[in-house]
């Protein structure tokens, strides 16, 4: 794992909130219907609470939507139990919260503050898989044969008791020092599997380090944080989960898949062409995937061409069906049929798409509540991705700008992520530049200049803007 810290003074976040139109707070009668499904939970008929769930989510989380535990299945294999969250469990169908969940769409994070989907009294409270207390969820059983290739699917409502809470770096320690507790001891081993057969059916994953904002006493620190192993295994029982729901709901003509179109030929040719100047091997018949697995991202040159390779991952959306399936049901990055399910507490889309699948597992019809909002929740949830994505990213660029903001005129040392396409007669002319990402303070932006693609140079700072959120650099 990589982490490299900076810290940033004060920083107010306001500006950025105002400009997203996010909500400050619930509706009054939202927050009654929550208040009241917190004091009376839900009790589920099946009992699960003898089967010991821990949870794995990064530090200070509260809105816990899945725990987890594994075994080994007599006679081979595995068996993946994931509970997650019965958020639809504790919103009422037509209420006053269902209609505020459709405006949020998602939990936006912010350093100052989430602005959640659902409010603290479900999302961190009655409906979160806390440690020790029982929680209505929806049971997962997932049974995999040795290679890690599903066998058996099967799911439930069901009362759940987490035994933990637990992090990833204290998970990912316990991992290196071969005390995992037992109910994911055997995480590493079949998020391996999992990893391995996902690469052979061509799915793609790029690990590159995120940069985020964390509060440090009076001030903010801007991070970079590459995942710890243990993350990518909880991830792969999350994709695992996705995938079993997509089959489900493609067997039942109806459901809500998140899908991306295959990597295009010409963006495949483009990333194995830029292999060679950057040093990267790219052995015959393997799949990109299998080629940026095997990179490490902290190296310049491996950094950019996994950032060459984000061209792959284009069109992501939300598809809806009920009756005729798509055209092209299938996720490029996953290289399957995949679906959100995973993450309802953070998610809207995730609680219907459980209803969907319960309904079918259970070969009763889909309620209409359930199938009614299909259609419409592609839209929304593209909506509040960008959202999301524009909290996230104008965070740092905010932080980015406040650190470097008396700094203008100094040099760093840098690493060059991506250069700028050649123009194509049609675009309007622009200097040459491209993307640097900074060793110290972790910086990534736009730096001016004729940059050589994946080597280390030295770059001027020419603009931090903490108003305009812009950080600008030329080549030294």
């Amino acid at each position: 794992m990589v982490i490299r810290r900076v810290l940033a003074p004060r920083i107010d976040f306001a500006a950025l909130r105002r400009e997203l139109g996010l909500p400050e707070e619930f509706p009054a009668a939202a927050q009654r219907e929550a208040d009241a499904a917190a004091a009376a939970p839900p009790r589920p008929a099946a009992d699960r609470t003898d089967v010991p769930f821990v949870t794995v989510d990064p530090a200070g989380s509260r809105d816990l939507d899945q725990a987890m535990h594994l075994a080994r299945r007599p006679g081979g294999g595995y068996r993946v139990r994931y509970a997650i969250a019965d958020v639809a469990a504790h919103v009422q169908p037509g209420g006053a919260l269902e209609e505020e969940t459709w405006r949020r769409g998602q939990t936006v994070y912010l350093p100052d503050g989430n602005v959640p989907l659902h409010p603290e009294t479900l999302s961190e409270g009655a409906a979160s898989l806390l440690p020790d207390v029982d929680r209505a969820a929806v049971v997962w059983t997932i049974d995999l044969d040795a290679d890690g290739g599903t066998v058996a699917v099967a799911l439930e409502r069901a009362l759940v008791r987490s035994r933990a809470k637990l992090d990833y770096a204290g998970a990912q320690a316990d991992a290196d020092a071969g005390r995992l507790p037992e109910p994911i001891a055997l995480l590493p081993e079949i998020g391996a599997r999992l990893t391995a057969r996902g690469l052979r059916r061509g799915a793609i994953n790029l690990p590159l380090p995120e940069q985020d904002v964390e509060a440090d006493g009076d001030g903010w620190r801007l991070v970079l944080r590459g995942p710890v192993p243990l993350e990518e295994h909880n991830a792969q029982i999350s994709l695992l989960t996705g995938m079993a729901a997509a089959d489900i709901m493609l067997a039942g003509r109806i459901g809500l898949l998140r899908t991306m179109p295959p990597p295009k030929p010409d963006a495949v040719q483009r990333l194995h062409a830029a292999a060679v100047p950057l040093g990267v091997r790219w052995p015959d018949g393997a799949g990109a995937g299998e080629v940026i697995a095997g990179l490490d991202p902290a190296q310049p040159r491996a950094a950019a061409f996994i950032d060459q390779a984000a061209e792959l991952m284009r069109g992501a959306a939300y598809t809806a069906f009920d009756g005729e399936l798509p055209e092209q049901p299938a996720h490029g990055g996953v290289a399957a049929a995949y679906a959100h399910v995973t993450a309802p507490l953070r998610r809207l889309a995730d609680r219907y798409a459980t209803e969907v699948c319960l309904a079918l597992h259970d070969g009763r019809p889909v309620p209409e509540w359930a199938r009614a909002a299909l259609p419409r929740l592609p839209e929304v949830m593209a909506t509040t991705d960008r959202t999301a994505s524009a909290a996230t990213r104008g965070a740092v660029e905010l932080t980015e700008a406040v650190l470097l903001a008396d700094r203008v005129g100094e040099t760093f040392d840098a690493a060059v992520l991506d250069v700028d396409a050649p123009p194509n007669g049609r675009s309007r002319p622009r200097p040459p530049g491209g993307t640097v990402a900074l060793d110290t303070p972790p910086v990534r932006a736009r730096c001016l200049g004729e940059l050589p693609l994946g080597e280390r140079i030295r770059v001027r700072l020419v603009t931090a803007d903490p108003v305009a959120r812009t950080v600008l650099f030329e080549r030294a």
